[in-house]
């Protein structure tokens, strides 16, 4: 598991063409979410809270999806336990709500700048994918403004930000299910100097545990996914478009083909 920020590619049937979707809850207005806090002081069971969908929240835009597991009532979606709506939101060409994700894709080129495992053992690999091969998969955005970028990526000067697909670092030697064991897993090996753990099970459903439900620190300062180097594979010749100057689809064309000893240690040319 990775410090980020969810993600999500859609198929073309929804607007016409893949787009990435940020994570974008529907929670409830301040009067409601009162409301709701009190019942949950006096009685613990938000089961039997009744909200008013049409009024309880606070709007969304247009183009909100709810996420795809969510339950509904009388063509409504249902909040959760924790009184929100889980959903998804389109990311737009050049938005300023949602900049560092629009940063990672290019709707004109159909291609997403992706961290992944490089073909040979213990090397990564940043490179852009086809919007097709992701479709209705669930990735996570990484980088300098993520979550206090433990991975040390860009710089407030240069951002740098990537999308890493779920499942895509799998563990090798997972700790045995029992606490000590995952103690020790996550303070004894170099593999696990992850944030998390997230088990992938046969129905589909996804367990996470974060090195806080086990009381332990994060960032660290020297993480698993930095101790790797990591090269760039990015042939500008097979896209046949004009990648914006300014743009990190720019700046790591430039680089193809260059290795780094870590993430961090990536540097555009000026």
């Amino acid at each position: 598991m990775v410090t980020s920020v969810n993600c999500w590619f859609l198929s073309p049937e929804t607007l016409g063409q893949p787009y990435l979707w940020a994570r974008l809850d529907r929670k409830p207005n301040k009067q409601a979410e009162k409301k709701f806090k009190q019942f949950l002081y006096s009685l613990e069971d938000c089961k039997e809270f009744v909200w008013n969908i049409e009024e309880d929240f606070k709007p969304v835009p247009d183009t909100w999806i709810p996420a795809k597991d969510i339950e509904f009532c009388n063509g409504n979606p249902l909040p959760d336990e924790n009184g929100h709506m889980p959903g998804w939101v389109p990311v737009e060409k050049n938005s300023k709500q949602y900049c560092w994700h629009s940063s990672v894709v290019n709707y004109e080129a159909e291609i997403a700048l992706v961290l992944k495992h490089h073909a040979d053992p213990g090397l990564l690999e940043i490179s852009p994918v086809p919007l097709s091969e992701i479709l209705e998969q669930t990735l996570e955005l990484i980088g300098t403004n993520i979550n206090a970028n433990p991975y040390g990526l860009g710089s407030k000067k240069q951002p740098v930000h990537l999308l890493v697909p779920h499942g895509a670092f799998e563990i090798k030697n997972p700790p045995a299910l029992k606490q000590n064991d995952i103690l020790s897993w996550f303070e004894g090996c170099s593999e696990g100097k992850v944030e998390g753990i997230v088990w992938h099970c046969n129905d589909g459903c996804l367990i996470k545990l974060h090195r806080h439900h086990l009381g332990l620190c994060w960032p660290l300062a020297e993480t698993y996914l930095n101790s790797q180097p990591v090269v760039i594979s990015f042939n500008r010749a097979k896209y046949d478009c004009d990648f914006e100057p300014k743009s990190l689809f720019h700046h790591f064309s430039n680089l193809d083909g260059q290795r780094f000893d870590r993430l961090q240690d990536i540097k555009f040319n000026a």
